[in-house]
C-alpha cells in the first residue's frame, strides 16, 4: 500500500476541510446568505419537505432555485409539520422544531460553516456503508468464497453470449504499457472517494455559495448571483443519490456476493472450478508490492467479494451526467451563419462545451480503469449504472427521514438551517448588471 496509505487520507481531510472553508458564511450577517424578491410575481414559497428528487436536474428555465426563511421577528412553534410519502401516500407528521435552538453555540458555527453539515451527511453515509460491508466481511462463512466465484464464471457465460467480453483483451492491451498501467492503478485506487468529495464540494459552490448576495466573491460582486440557476436543490438531490446508490449496492452484494475478476486467479483452488477460473489470465495490477493499493480497499475488513455493482462506476456516471446537465448562467453563444443558405447554428458557450468534455470523459476513464485492472467486470459496471438512475430517480424517498433527524438534532440541541426553497424568474438573473439591486435580503430559517 505504501504512500497510499497516508496519501489518500491526507487528500480527503485536505478536501473536507477545504470545502468547508470555501462554502463558509462571510457576510456581514452570517446568517443572511440568500435573496429573495419581494415581488409575488416572480416569488413561489415550495416546502423544504417538497424538494425535487433528481430525476431531471432544474434548468434556467426553471428558473434561480434559493432559498427563503421566515422572518427573524417570528418566533418559531415549538412543533412544524414534515410530509412524508409511502406507496403514494402522503400524510403529515409532527417533528420538533429545532429553531429554538438557532442561537446557541453549535448552530451558530453550522450558520457561519454550513458545508460542516455536508462533511457530516458525507461521512455518515460513507461509514454507514463500510461498516455493513466490513460487516459482511467478517461474517462470511465458509462456502461464501465459492459461491462469488461461481456467480462471477456466470457473469462472463453471459458476457460470451452477449458477445461484450472484452475484459481480458483490455487488461492485456495496457500490461503491454508500464507506464499507462501504472497511471491506470493510481486512477482505480485514488480518484473513486477524493474525486466524488471534490465533486461534491465544487457543486455545493456553484449551486449554493456562488448565489449568496451578500458576499463580495471573487468574479462575484455584492448584491449579484453567479451561481448555477439550480440552486442548492440540485446539490441535495444529488447528495441524496449517492445515498441511495449505497443502500441499493449494499443489498445487492448481501445478497448476490460476486468475485471480482482478479481474484479468479487464484492458485490455490483446485478442481475443474479453479482450473477454468485460472485460464482467463486476469492479472491484479492493484494489489501486492508493485501494485497502488488503497486503505481503502487493503484492510482486514473490506470485503473482497462486492464486485456488483460497481460503485466506482456508479458514483462517476452520476457525477459525469450532473456535469453535463448543469443548467449554467446565461452566456452569449456564438452564431454561425453559412452564406448562400439559410442555416443559422447556434453552437454551445465554452462553458457548455467543457462540461460535456469533462462529464463524458470522468465516467468513461473509470470504466477503463476499473476493467483494466480486473476490479470488475463489464456487467459490474451496467449494474452500477442501474444503481445510478434508480437513485436518481427515486432518492427523493429519503426525505422521509427527515422528521427523525429533526428529533436527532433537538436531542443534541442542534438547529440545522434548512430554509425553503422560491423560484426566481430567470430573465431577472441572467446577467450580473441585471442582478444587482434586483434582490431583496433573506434570513436563513
Amino acid at each position: 500500500m505504501g504512500v497510499g496509505a497516508v496519501l489518500e487520507p491526507l487528500v480527503v481531510i485536505v478536501l473536507l476541510f477545504g470545502g468547508t472553508w470555501i462554502n463558509r458564511a462571510t457576510g456581514a450577517n452570517a446568517h443572511r446568505h440568500y435573496a429573495r424578491r419581494k415581488s409575488a410575481d416572480l416569488v413561489r414559497a415550495a416546502s423544504p419537505d417538497s424538494l425535487e428528487s433528481g430525476y431531471s436536474s432544474p434548468t434556467t428555465k426553471d428558473g434561480l432555485l434559493i432559498p427563503r426563511s421566515r422572518s427573524p421577528l417570528h418566533i418559531p412553534d415549538g412543533w412544524h409539520k414534515r410530509q412524508v410519502g409511502i406507496f403514494g401516500l402522503t400524510f403529515e407528521v409532527s417533528s420538533p422544531n429545532t429553531a429554538i435552538f438557532q442561537d446557541r453555540l453549535l448552530s451558530r458555527l453550522l450558520r457561519k460553516l454550513p458545508f460542516l453539515v455536508e462533511c457530516w451527511y458525507w461521512a455518515l453515509v460513507y461509514w454507514t456503508y463500510q461498516l455493513g460491508r466490513a460487516f459482511t466481511a467478517v461474517t462470511l462463512k465458509d462456502d461464501t468464497v465459492d459461491v462469488a466465484r461461481r456467480h462471477a464464471l456466470q457473469l462472463i457465460k453471459i458476457e460470451q453470449r452477449l458477445g461484450i467480453f472484452m475484459e481480458t483483451v483490455i487488461q492485456r492491451n495496457f500490461l503491454l504499457h508500464p507506464r499507462a498501467m501504472t497511471w491506470i492503478n493510481w486512477i482505480y485506487s485514488f480518484i473513486h472517494i477524493p474525486g466524488t468529495i471534490a465533486f461534491l464540494v465544487w457543486l455545493y459552490y456553484f449551486t449554493t455559495t456562488r448565489n449568496r448576495i451578500d458576499e463580495t466573491q471573487a468574479g462575484k460582486p455584492r448584491g449579484a448571483v453567479s451561481g448555477s440557476p439550480a440552486g442548492p436543490l440540485l446539490y441535495q438531490a444529488r447528495r441524496r443519490t449517492l445515498a441511495v446508490c449505497n443502500l441499493l449496492a449494499f443489498v445487492v452484494f448481501t445478497l448476490w456476493p460476486c468475485m471480482p475478476p482478479r481474484l479468479l486467479s487464484d492458485t490455490n483452488i483446485g478442481g475443474q472450478e479453479g482450473e477454468l477460473a485460472r485460464s482467463y489470465g486476469f492479472v491484479d495490477t492493484v494489489h501486492g508490492t508493485n501494485g497502488a493499493g488503497s486503505v481503502w480497499t487493503e484492510n482486514r475488513f473490506c470485503n473482497q467479494y462486492a464486485a456488483m455493482p460497481s460503485l466506482h462506476f456508479g458514483y462517476s456516471l452520476m457525477i459525469g451526467l450532473t456535469i453535463m446537465t448543469i443548467p449554467l448562467p446565461q452566456q452569449r453563444r456564438t452564431v454561425l451563419r453559412i452564406r448562400l443558405t439559410r442555416v443559422r447554428l447556434t453552437l454551445p458557450s465554452w462553458r457548455r462545451l467543457m462540461c460535456l468534455v469533462l462529464g463524458f470523459c470522468y465516467p468513461f476513464i473509470i470504466l477503463v480503469a476499473i476493467v483494466a485492472t480486473a476490479n470488475h467486470f463489464i456487467l459490474d459496471a451496467v449494474a452500477g449504472a442501474l444503481v445510478c438512475a434508480l437513485g436518481w430517480r427515486f432518492n427523493g424517498i429519503l426525505l422521509n427521514l427527515l422528521p427523525l433527524e429533526d428529533y436527532f438534532l433537538w436531542l443534541v440541541r442542534i438547529h440545522k438551517p434548512e430554509p425553503s426553497l422560491v423560484t426566481v424568474n430567470p430573465e431577472s438573473v441572467d446577467s450580473q448588471s441585471s442582478n444587482e439591486g434586483l434582490l431583496s435580503h433573506a434570513v436563513l430559517s
